[in-house]
């Protein structure tokens, strides 16, 4: 199997300026995701400033941006400036503000005024089904399940990730997002299960070149590897 005959579209998930750059120039790359943890980590301070930039050279491939109020009555503000900045914009709204109230009422108003959404953080089946009931089917959105978190836990994502396919089969253009992938092995898995988006970290995205690498090959780089390391480090036994 090859990275190009996969049904599904990678995401490039970020806040680094030069890699989101980067990615949008990558032809396997379909579209591009951010959030508020991950700008911090790359020190950014100035949301507006940042997300205004980017788009300067991303106009196309659909990208990412989130609310970070807690407030309602703020996330619709910022939804709808966030949302005039350009035609391939996605606001990010979570499915709860971080006190666990529902977004749902301002999911379904935003919904309502052709705002394209990627309804984010949805880890666990009611929220699927909540959320089915306010989504306005004429309007573009992703559903972004976070397999990788829901993983961490010790539980197989896969299941969410189907019931969240079965859900929202009706809606012709909802889209069922895999967020949080912890390895490459994970775009396979989603690509079978049918989900249509993965958001893939610039790190995990180098290890794109490794898809039908030579096990055997692998192992002896591995095997190099290693006995490199020990004579750098003058090891003796």
């Amino acid at each position: 199997m090859k990275i190009s005959n996969l049904k599904i579209k990678i995401f490039s998930d970020g806040a680094n300026f030069k890699e989101m750059i980067i990615a949008n120039k990558n032809r396997y790359i379909k579209g591009l995701t951010t959030n508020p943890s991950l700008m911090r980590k790359s020190g950014i301070t100035d949301y507006t400033s940042f997300a205004k930039l980017i788009l300067k050279s991303i106009k196309k491939k659909p990208i990412s941006f989130e609310v970070f109020s807690d407030d309602f009555k703020e996330m619709e503000k910022q939804a709808k400036i966030i949302n005039a900045w350009g035609k391939n914009v996605y606001v990010k709204i979570p499915i709860t503000n971080s006190k666990g109230k529902y977004s749902l009422e301002l999911i379904k108003k935003l919904s309502d005024q052709d705002i394209k959404l990627n309804i984010t953080a949805i880890t666990t089946i009611e929220q699927l089904s909540k959320l089915k009931k306010y989504l306005n089917k004429k309007v573009p959105c992703v559903i972004s399940v976070f397999a990788g978190r829901i993983a961490d836990t010790g539980r197989d994502p896969t299941n969410y990730i189907k019931q969240a396919i079965k859900k929202f089969k009706s809606f012709k253009k909802a889209e069922i997002l895999w967020a949080s992938t912890r390895e490459v092995y994970n775009i396979v898995e989603a690509n079978k299960l049918g989900c249509h988006i993965i958001t893939v970290s610039p790190n995990l995205l180098k290890k794109i070149n490794l898809f039908n690498k030579n096990l055997k090959k692998y192992s002896l780089e591995t095997v190099k590897d290693f006995y490199i390391d020990a004579k750098k480090s003058k090891f003796k036994i």
